[in-house]
């Protein structure tokens, strides 16, 4: 049955260091209703992204969430009531709800509300079908532009949108070589997602480890971690070598930033290019990525990995572990 309450998880205070549950506020509020060219969701599913903790922290792409405001996040659900006649009550969507039961959203290009495809499970239009895969497929293809032949390097590989990007590399004739956190993520990159080879970059050397895996230099490395495993790819850049900066969780919870790679200059030696980006630049064009990755994932080209805590009071907790590397593929939180 529906909330009769939304329930609603507020900022309480800025994190500083790792994420708290003094950061967070529960709090009950009335439904809220439509207005004008607006729908009303009900939540069913709340994602978890490392990027929450900086929206939380202060400025970046998107301004602060502000104190007692709720937790600005992606969300799937239900359309319960529509005044916008492009979305129709029983659909279901996804968009930057919050974390609560209810939301009102307004389709617009910055904020764009997208219908999860028919035939797929809820976690799935929000995983492979969602943010993280076309987070993925914007990167890698369009900024990362990936040649046949070429090797294609992930940091974060056994992650959402790592796991993902290093199959595409494989469905567009690359290598795809893997850096995760431990042997059990190693063994699921390589033994049932296909990557060519996976480093562990808890145990093993990384310089030895990449010198061996990627003979012929990096051609793309896709990076979500930054900090050391940034600094030691960029030793082994091939000539014309593209970085695509995705994420930098290694230094999230880091209270003054460390300084910069210090190997920056094998890109002027290999002229290589580093260059960042935003997936909601991209999100009005997600139609056409989720078009694709739907077909590759009906056909078993595209493998996914979803790890659902339940429970509305999780939510917290659920963000925490992205940042100590407990989750295995995308984190969500199922509530209702």
């Amino acid at each position: 049955m529906p909330q009769e309450t939304n329930r609603q998880w507020l900022l309480a205070r800025r994190p500083r260091g790792p994420l708290r549950a003094e950061d967070f506020q529960r709090h009950d509020a009335e439904i809220p209703q439509p207005g004008e060219g607006e729908i009303l969701v009900r939540n069913l599913y709340l994602s978890c992204d490392p990027t929450q903790r900086g929206w939380m922290a202060g400025d970046t792409y998107l301004p602060k969430i502000p104190m007692g405001a709720v937790i600005r996040a992606f969300a799937g659900g239900e359309v319960l009531r529509s005044n916008d006649p492009r979305f129709a009550p029983g659909q279901r969507v996804q968009g930057l709800f919050g974390w609560q039961d209810y939301a009102v959203a307004k389709h617009t290009d910055s904020t764009p509300i997208v219908v999860i495809p028919d035939g797929f499970p809820l976690p799935t239009g929000m995983s492979v079908l969602g943010l993280t895969g076309v987070t993925a497929y914007f990167g890698l293809l369009e900024v990362g532009r990936p040649r046949a032949g070429e090797t294609v390097v992930v940091s974060g590989a056994a992650g959402a949108t790592g796991s993902i990007v290093g199959q595409l590399a494989k469905l567009h004739g690359c290598r795809a070589v893997g850096i995760a956190g431990g042997p059990e993520k190693c063994r699921h990159l390589t033994a049932e997602l296909g990557f060519d080879a996976a480093i562990d970059y808890k145990s093993e050397n990384l310089i030895t480890a990449l010198r061996a895996a990627c003979p012929d230099g990096i051609d793309v490395f896709f990076d979500n971690v930054g900090g050391l495993i940034l600094d030691t790819a960029l030793l082994f850049l091939a000539l014309h070598g593209r970085v695509v900066i995705c994420g930098a969780i290694a230094t999230y919870n880091e209270e003054t930033q460390p300084p910069g790679p210090k190997n920056y200059l094998r890109l002027l030696n290999r002229r290589g290019r580093m260059e960042g980006f935003l997936v909601l630049d991209y999100y009005h064009r997600a139609a056409q990525a989720i078009a694709a990755l739907a077909e590759w994932y009906r056909a078993g080209k595209l493998q996914d990995r979803v790890d659902v805590l339940e429970g509305f009071e999780h939510a917290p907790a659920a963000l925490a572990r992205l940042f100590a590397g407990a989750n295995r593929g995308k984190q969500l939180v199922k509530i209702a």
